[in-house]
């Protein structure tokens, strides 16, 4: 797993170069949101089963015939899955969010989900709503502490939704 400032150097090293104006921004940049980050982090650690059990509920509010009989979250076990699936996006959307970079998500999460998810007949739409509702939830939890600029969130919620969406039919 890399994060923000090894991708960088990495970068510059395989070219090269040594860093210039636009590194020395994202360098900057990264360390100066390190504090918010690290407080995100430690928000979501601290209350993730209440993120995603409250996502859940919202979740289901929306689209209801998820969990009507014949609908994918219906049975016990589908629920509790759905609501697995949810916690796993949360945890790896945590790391990214400390490394500051969407590796990890890519090597950890993203390989095969798509084509896995599509072989279970899983519906992608309300998965892709569902981290959505917890980034929402998180970035209202950021703000609550204090925390003015939370853009940052958005980059590995984002992230696993655009790859998950991307589907190929």
């Amino acid at each position: 797993m890399r994060d923000a400032v090894t991708n960088l150097i990495r970068n510059y090293d395989v070219s090269g170069r040594y860093f210039d104006r636009d590194a020395m921004e994202r360098l900057k940049s990264y360390f100066e949101s390190g504090t918010a980050r690290l407080a995100v982090a430690a928000a979501i650690n601290t209350n993730a089963a209440d993120i995603v059990r409250a996502a859940g509920i919202q979740l289901f509010e929306e689209v209801p015939e998820l969990i009507s009989p014949g609908g994918n979250a219906y049975t016990t076990r589908r629920y509790s899955a759905c609501l697995r699936d949810l916690d796993y996006y949360l945890r790896y959307a945590s790391y990214s969010l400390i490394a500051g970079d969407t590796d990890v998500l890519n090597e950890r999460v993203l390989q095969g989900l798509r084509e896995t998810y599509n072989s279970l007949a899983v519906p992608i739409g309300p998965t892709v709503r569902g981290i959505q509702i917890m980034k929402e939830m998180i970035k209202t939890m950021a703000l609550e502490t204090g925390i003015t600029n939370v853009s940052f969130v958005d980059e590995p919620f984002d992230h696993i939704t655009r790859e998950l969406s991307e589907v190929s039919i």
